[in-house]
């Protein structure tokens, strides 16, 4: 169910990119209409504060890395166009075999979609994703994901198999960009000595997902204390960060008091 070399070795060079809508907030006060950045643009700002994006954006950004290894790649995704849009990558390697390459919901590594292949396994697998098993089913002409957490809880995601054209993306990324959920997210993998783990910034509370469940942290009140948590767990900018969390105080789309 692993993919090869090949799509392995574009895929770990994000190994350490989290997904946050941090950057769409930020990002949103200080553009014009166009809302969706480039991937040079979201070169230079990684560079400058060491901020990656949303789903969007780490998907158009993994793309155009696939585009310049010469690996055959093209978005998917799901409720494209709305506010609850999902958006990731299929790539194929050499034999044609389809993978999917789900940045924005932080995977450990990409995963095999290929029921008719005789490598594809349908049972529940650990290793894909953090602080959960997963199992791959085909869903109609997409293909359909559940996640087994250790609590017993049970979640699913549904996506479309068939390419979505460039355009038609660029469009539903531009659309996400002009909506900002009032709840701020960020997710992150972190790898510890015996697996990796999630942690999750979510709506002014935090926790670290792993095979064990799930761990909240102490409860912290202040936008500063925030600042420095999410720094120590992404790197990101201070000032930055103290930027696009006062953003969503100064609207009264989230609050930590």
């Amino acid at each position: 169910m692993e993919a090869p070399e090949e799509i392995l070795s574009i895929w770990r060079q994000f190994d350490d990119f989290p997904m946050e809508t941090l950057t769409k907030a930020w990002y949103y006060q200080r553009s014009g209409e166009k809302k969706q950045r480039s991937v040079e643009l979201m070169k230079q700002h990684h560079d400058q504060y060491g901020i990656t994006g949303n789903c969007f954006d780490l998907a158009i950004w993994l793309l155009a890395a696939f585009d310049g290894a010469g690996v055959r790649a093209y978005p998917v995704g799901s409720e494209l166009g709305t506010e609850q849009a999902h958006a990731a990558i299929m790539a194929e390697d050499r034999d044609g075999r389809r993978f999917l390459c789900d940045l924005g919901d932080q995977w450990i590594q990409p995963i095999l979609v290929d029921a008719d292949r005789p490598e594809f396994q349908g049972g529940r697998l650990s290793g894909f994703f953090p602080g959960a098993e997963v199992q791959v089913k085909q869903a109609g002409k997409g293909v359909e994901v559940i996640y087994y957490r250790p609590n017993g809880k049970q979640s699913n995601q549904i996506y479309e198999m068939e390419p979505v054209e460039r355009a038609d993306f660029l469009e539903a990324a531009e659309y996400s960009q002009h909506h900002i959920h009032p709840e701020p997210l960020v997710e992150v993998r972190l790898w510890e000595s015996s697996e990796t783990v999630h942690w999750e910034f979510d709506n002014w509370k935090s926790f670290m997902s792993t095979s064990t469940g799930l761990h909240p942290d102490s409860a912290i009140e202040t936008l500063e204390e925030w600042v420095e948590r999410i720094h120590e767990k992404t790197h990101y900018d201070k000032e930055f960060l103290k930027e696009s969390l006062g953003f969503y105080q100064r609207l009264n789309l989230g609050s930590s008091e």
